[in-house]
């Protein structure tokens, strides 16, 4: 007999005493009010108070817990009555326990039906052929059972859907909430690894797919902010590659070393790793490839301050964009186009205080970039808001910021980073309150 998952429920006792007099709306908005205090954004609501002290919800999602954990100090989740994360089995429960609950309009479900279409197609997107291996492309645990003698067509293709696939999601949404769920391939893969193939072939492909696929959870870890997880993945890929002798995914694991290096204040590793990056790539005849790691060879010389070594780097990166496209271009550049070719230079002269040419390239970008890709459009305006608001144009600001927030309000578009350059932009404009539409902006912002 059926039985549903309410009812199988036990109250959460222990978050309901937390809450105390308070009622579940005030509750609630105590719980925005500390989400924001740490850089979160949560739509919690009474709903959603109700849910958890139902025992609806009994392991809250990333950003509730950093929440919750914020209010109070020295708990851990299993004081505050959740069940600990790695007990809480199966997808449906995941998915509801996880989801937050915002207010619906047509936009909003909208937005929310394309991104579980896509997430379900990113979990389920080869699990057939892992299905072999007992190995899932999906969140939560791996069975533990044992991988095959060897490994064949099927399984190399899939570890080749599962990059591709977090490559689309993370275009489309932005790192936050996927970065969990593609830990699980990355791991079947090096499973993979571990069982052998019998063809050499399929052996030098599933190293290519396994590089790869730790490069972009790697990637994941870096846009939501886990800069040392991203740097271990990156650490994996490195080698990955240099055991199997794969110059291309050599060449793409330094270029993101180089990229974190930059974000985490590294700028001498910065130049190091794009350098090493070029002598990877110096024999794969794709000037796109070397462009983009000359690129992240200037962004290495603005941390150092050396205005020159950053402008001869970008003319050089210029005129090897130049020479176009190539058929030995890998397929995860896809993203290098004309639009971030400018936002890179625009985070150049941005680090070199250059706030008004900054905002050039940034607008450039933001007018090359499509709008289908939601996360590098919202990255390319949060540039551009940052830029114009150092450069003394707050009211132009604040137009960029808005639109920001459309896309990150809407929930197209989750990304730590930024959020994180967006709250920069806020405390820039918080001496220019009495401009024009600035009140409006940090107002919606705080809220």
């Amino acid at each position: 007999m059926a039985t549903t998952r309410a009812a199988k429920a036990l109250h959460n006792s222990a978050f309901r005493r937390l809450r105390g007099a308070r009622s579940p709306g005030e509750f609630a908005a105590a719980v925005r009010r500390s989400a924001r205090e740490i850089g979160e954004q949560v739509a919690c609501d009474a709903r959603y108070i109700g849910r958890v002290e139902a025992g609806e919800i009994r392991c809250p999602n990333y950003a509730y817990e950093r929440v919750f954990l914020h209010m109070f100090p020295g708990l851990t989740l299993t004081d505050l009555g959740f069940s600990d994360r790695e007990t809480v089995r199966g997808r449906g429960a995941r998915e509801a326990d996880d989801a937050p609950m915002p207010h619906p309009t047509s936009h909003t479900v909208q937005n929310h039906e394309e991104s579980d279409v896509l997430r379900r197609a990113f979990m389920t997107n080869g699990s057939a052929a892992m299905a072999a291996v007992s190995l899932r492309l999906g969140p939560g645990p791996a069975p533990e059972q044992a991988a095959p003698h060897r490994v064949g067509e099927s399984e190399v293709q899939a570890v080749e859907a599962a990059v591709r696939q977090i490559r689309l999601l993370d275009d489309r949404h932005g790192a936050d909430g996927l970065y969990h769920r593609a830990s699980q391939p990355l791991r079947t893969a090096y499973a993979l690894l571990d069982a052998g193939t019998a063809r050499q072939s399929a052996s030098d492909r599933l190293h290519a797919g396994a590089g790869e696929l730790a490069i972009s959870v790697g990637w994941l870890a870096h846009d939501s902010g886990r800069f040392d997880d991203a740097r271990s993945h990156y650490a994996e890929a490195l080698a990955t590659a240099r055991m199997s002798g794969d110059p291309a995914v050599e060449a793409h694991a330094f270029c993101n070393m180089s990229f974190l290096a930059r974000d985490a204040g590294r700028p001498r590793e910065a130049v190091r790793s794009a350098q090493a990056g070029q002598r990877a790539a110096k024999h794969l005849s794709s000037p796109r490839l070397l462009s983009l790691l000359t690129l992240r060879e200037a962004g290495g010389w603005t941390g150092l301050g050396d205005r020159t070594g950053c402008k001869e780097a970008l003319a050089d990166a210029k005129s090897l964009f130049s020479r176009g496209t190539s058929d030995a271009d890998p397929e995860w550049m896809s993203f290098f186009v004309e639009a971030e070719l400018e936002l890179l230079e625009a985070q150049c002269w941005s680090a070199l205080g250059d706030w008004a040419l900054a905002a050039r390239h940034a607008y450039r970008a933001a007018s090359l970039q499509d709008p289908h890709f939601a996360r590098n459009l919202a990255l390319y305006r949060a540039e551009l808001a940052d830029d114009l608001a150092r450069a003394g144009s707050p009211d132009r600001a604040v137009a960029a910021g808005h639109q920001v927030l459309d896309l990150l309000e809407g929930d197209q578009v989750r990304s730590e980073r930024i959020r994180a350059m967006l709250a920069g932009t806020v405390r820039v404009l918080l001496p220019h309150r009495r401009a024009a539409g600035v009140p409006e902006f940090l107002e919606r912002h705080a809220a």
